[in-house]
């Protein structure tokens, strides 16, 4: 038998990470700390608000690394041989530069009626448009034939979060403060 859930999101931890998992209804968060599993599920007919912006973590990492691995490096190149450091630079190099094409971790909150929950929805912000594609497709086949507003999702710059909401959003884009005026008058 086919499960009804299909997983549409993964984001890792070193003590465990989310998984996130798509229904008919609802939306399935599976949280793993260590042995322990840890389920929330968000119905799609209250969801009000999903917003993910991008975090500063990404810059520590690289910034991390560059000290750690130039340390050794230069370290390695003085003591011991100039081929050791050159591999410890050229491996801290490929890192930064990796962290760079992947982009800017995320951070996310997911807000529905009476609870505004913050939990990793995606890892970096690019997957952000491909999961809000997916969460909106559900929404709307959830909602049926009725015509109920649809979700917009504003444009991914570094300072401004990327934002689903499921009111009406004035001409394409949306805040929390659009949602929380429409739906509470």
């Amino acid at each position: 038998m086919k499960s009804a859930f299909r997983k549409i999101s993964r984001v890792g931890s070193l003590t465990g990470g989310t998984k996130w998992y798509l229904s008919e209804d609802c939306l399935l968060a599976a949280k793993r700390m260590m042995y322990a599993v840890e389920y929330r599920r968000f119905y799609l007919r209250d969801l009000q608000s999903i917003v993910i912006w991008p975090t500063r973590v990404w810059l520590w990492r690289m910034v991390l690394v560059v000290v750690l691995f130039g340390a050794l490096g230069i370290a390695f190149w003085q003591w011991v041989d100039s081929t050791a450091g050159a591999i410890f630079g050229g491996v801290g190099l490929a890192w930064v530069l990796a962290e760079l094409a992947l982009g800017p971790t995320a951070a996310a909150r997911i807000r529905t009626t009476g609870v505004s929950v913050d939990l990793p929805l995606v890892g970096r912000t690019r997957r952000a448009r491909k999961v809000f594609g997916k969460i909106d497709a559900a929404i709307r086949a959830a909602r049926g034939g009725v015509e109920q507003p649809t979700a917009s999702v504003t444009s991914a710059q570094p300072a401004e979060p990327i934002e689903q909401t499921n009111s009406e959003a004035p001409s394409g884009t949306a805040s929390i403060a659009d949602a929380t005026q429409t739906n509470g008058s």
